[in-house]
C-alpha cells in the first residue's frame, strides 16, 4: 500500500477524534454570477426565458432574503448545488444566503440514520427512538435559536432534507416563509421509509411548500399538499464542468498522480491521496473505469470493487480509479471512515495483480475549487463512469459525466433513471446486486469505443437540454411564486 501526502488513516483517526463545534449555525459566503455567463450553454429563446423569469423573481422576492438551510458546506450534492447555483440568484439581485447548521456526532448520526431510512436502507442498523428523536429536537432548537437572530419576517427560508425538519414550526413563528426540499426518497417505500415519515411528517406541519427531485419520492401523505418537484442541475461554466484542452488534463491528471507520467507543478490541483499496489494506468494505453463519490454503503463501492475485480479486470486492461472525498472531511456524514476502512479491507482481498490495477483516491476538500478542478480532472481522464448506486435521490456526478460526454453505466435507482435513457444517454442496470451483468456493461463501452461516444455525445444534449441552471432557477421562480402569490 502507498499513500501521497498524509495517510488515510491519520485522517480517519483525526476524524474520529476531533470535537464538533457547539451546536449552531455558520453563514457561508455566496458568490455572485450574471445570469449571462449562461448564454454561450442555452439556446436563444431559452436564455431569453431565463432573462424574464429574472426580473419576474426580483420584483417577487423583493426586499427579502431567501436563505438555504442544509447540514455542510462541501462534500455532498446539496452542497454543490447551493455553492454554483445561489450565485445566480444574487446576480439576479435576489438576496440569496446560506445558512449551515453545526451539530454534535450523536446529531448527525441520527439524522444520517433518518437519511438512509428513506431511501429504504438500515444504514448503520440503529433505531430512531424516543431517545434519538429528543436529541433531534433538543439540537434543532438551538439552530432555531440561533437562526432567529438572522431570519426576518417575510423572509423565504429553504430548508434542506431530514436534518432541518424541526426548524419549520419555529421559523414559521417567526414569520418565515418556509419551504422544505428534500432531495431522497424511495421509490417502493418499505416500514423504514414509512417509519422516517412518521419522524419527520409532524415535523413539517405548517410548511408553505414541500420540493422533492421526483414524484415517485413523494409520500400518500403528502398528496394534495403544496409539493413540486425540480431536478437538481450543474452549472456549465464551474470549475468542476468547465471544457480543458487535453494537453491541460494530461498536465493536471499526472499532477494529482492519478496516471503515469512525470507530475508537474499546478496551482489548479494537489496531489490527491492514492492507494495503490502499483503504478497508476497509462492513458490512451489502459482504459480509465471512474467512480466517484462519497464513502457511503448507499454508493456500493465494495460492489464496484467486486464487480471490477470479477468481470472488467478479467476482461481488459482497464485500470479502476474509486475516488471520494479526504475521509472525513464531509462533516454531517458520520458513517464515511467505517465505509473506507470496509473498502480498504476489501481492496486488500484482492488478488496482487487486481490491486495493482485498482487505485482508492481521496481528493482534499480544504479548498473547494481545487476539489471541483480534480474532479473535473478526473471525469476528463475516464473512459467510463460507473454509479453503482443501491439507493440514489439524483446521481449529481452522472449528470457532470454526461456533459462531459464520458459515457455511464448506472444502477436504475432513484433519479438515475429520469438521467439515463438505456441504451441512447448512457446504460441503466435493473439489479444493483448483478455484478456480472454490471460488470459486462463496462465491458461492452470499453470494447465498443463508437458505441460508447455516441451515448457520450447524447448524454451532453441530453444535460443541455433538461440539467442546466435555467430549467432549476425557472422551476424555483414557480414555487416562489405558489407561496409568494404573483407580484
Amino acid at each position: 500500500m502507498r499513500a501521497r501526502g498524509h495517510t488515510v488513516m491519520d485522517a480517519m483517526h483525526a476524524a474520529a477524534t476531533s470535537t464538533t463545534p457547539a451546536p449552531a449555525f455558520a453563514e457561508v459566503p455566496v458568490g455572485t454570477a450574471p445570469m449571462a455567463r449562461l448564454r454561450p450553454f442555452l439556446p436563444a429563446d431559452g436564455f431569453e426565458d431565463l432573462r424574464r423569469c429574472a426580473v419576474r423573481t426580483r420584483t417577487l422576492l423583493a426586499d427579502r432574503s431567501v436563505w438555504s438551510v442544509n447540514s455542510a458546506a462541501s462534500g455532498g450534492g446539496v452542497a454543490e448545488l447551493l455553492r454554483t447555483l445561489l450565485p445566480y440568484w444574487r446576480g439576479c439581485r435576489a438576496n440569496a444566503r446560506w445558512a449551515v447548521v453545526r451539530g454534535t456526532p450523536p446529531f448527525f448520526r441520527v439524522t444520517k440514520r433518518l437519511h438512509n431510512w428513506l431511501h429504504g436502507s438500515r444504514g448503520d442498523g440503529g433505531d430512531l427512538g424516543a431517545a434519538e428523536l429528543a436529541l433531534f429536537d433538543r439540537v434543532s432548537a438551538l439552530h432555531a435559536d440561533a437562526l432567529a437572530r438572522q431570519v426576518a419576517p417575510g423572509d423565504v427560508v429553504l430548508l434542506q432534507d431530514p436534518q432541518t425538519a424541526p426548524l419549520v414550526a419555529p421559523l414559521k413563528k417567526l414569520g418565515a416563509t418556509v419551504i422544505w426540499r428534500c432531495h431522497v426518497g424511495a421509490d417502493c417505500p418499505n416500514v423504514r421509509v414509512h417509519r422516517a415519515w412518521e419522524v419527520l411528517l409532524p415535523r413539517l406541519q405548517g410548511a408553505d411548500a414541500v420540493v422533492f427531485t421526483r414524484p415517485s419520492f413523494v409520500p400518500a401523505e403528502l398528496d394534495g399538499f403544496g409539493t413540486h418537484c425540480i431536478a437538481p442541475a450543474i452549472d456549465p461554466a464551474a470549475t468542476k464542468n468547465r471544457s480543458l484542452p487535453p494537453r491541460l488534463v494530461a498536465e493536471l491528471a499526472r499532477g494529482m498522480g492519478v496516471v503515469r507520467g512525470d507530475p508537474r507543478a499546478s496551482t489548479w490541483v494537489a496531489p490527491a491521496e492514492v492507494i495503490s499496489d502499483g503504478p497508476p494506468p497509462r492513458p490512451g494505453i489502459e482504459p480509465i473505469v471512474l467512480s466517484l463519490c462519497r464513502w457511503d454503503r448507499l454508493k456500493d463501492p465494495t460492489g464496484i470493487i467486486d464487480a471490477f475485480a470479477e468481470t472488467i479486470a478479467a476482461r481488459t486492461s482497464a485500470h479502476l480509479l474509486l475516488a471520494g472525498p479526504a475521509v472525513g472531511g464531509v462533516e454531517d456524514d458520520p458513517e464515511s471512515a467505517d465505509v473506507f476502512r470496509t473498502v480498504l479491507a476489501r481492496w486488500s482481498g484482492l488478488s496482487i495483480e487486481q490491486r495493482r490495477r485498482v487505485h482508492v483516491v481521496c481528493l482534499p476538500l480544504a479548498d473547494v475549487e481545487r476539489n471541483a478542478a480534480m474532479v473535473n480532472v478526473l471525469q476528463h481522464i475516464a473512459d467510463v463512469v460507473v454509479k453503482k448506486s443501491r439507493a440514489e435521490g439524483f446521481g449529481l456526478g452522472v449528470t457532470e459525466a454526461m456533459w462531459k460526454r464520458r459515457p455511464v453505466v448506472a444502477t436504475a435507482v432513484g433519479g438515475q433513471k429520469d438521467q439515463v435513457e438505456h441504451g441512447r444517454t448512457g446504460l441503466l442496470v435493473d439489479d444493483p446486486d448483478d455484478l456480472v451483468t454490471f460488470g459486462a456493461a463496462v465491458v461492452d463501452l470499453l470494447r465498443h469505443r463508437a458505441f460508447a461516444a455516441r451515448l457520450g455525445h447524447a448524454g451532453r444534449n441530453s444535460v443541455r437540454s433538461r440539467f442546466l441552471p435555467d430549467h432549476h432557477f425557472l422551476a424555483w421562480s414557480r414555487v416562489f411564486e405558489s407561496v409568494l402569490g404573483q407580484a
